[in-house]
């Protein structure tokens, strides 16, 4: 398996859908079913009957998952969705956007 381009705390940007342009941050990769779920995008909203747990019910809103071809890296200098290449540097492998050719954290 190679190496994930898109990982936990990455900003990405919305690149198809009703979200698309929307900047958020990764919460959770899903790497098995290729989907990632970004905080505030793709909110759905959910009816919920009366529990225990939650006595009054009513509406739930979530995030739902985003395949990840749907969501690029945010670059580090531009703020504009990018690319990722991997390059190594003192012996470590680096993932690099191509867009401005800045480092990107993780």
């Amino acid at each position: 398996m190679s190496a994930a381009k898109i990982k936990k705390g990455d900003k990405v940007v919305v690149l198809s859908g009703k979200d698309k342009g929307r900047h958020g941050e990764v919460t959770k990769v899903m790497p098995k079913d290729g989907k990632v779920l970004v905080s505030g995008i793709n909110v759905h909203a959910r009816h919920a009957k009366p529990t225990q747990a939650r006595p009054q019910g009513g509406i739930v809103r979530a995030e739902a998952p985003l395949h990840v071809s749907k969501v690029a890296i945010e670059d580090p200098k531009t703020g504009k969705p990018t690319r990722v290449r991997f390059e190594e540097r003192d012996g470590k492998k680096v993932r690099i956007a191509v867009r401005s050719g800045e480092l990107i954290n993780g």
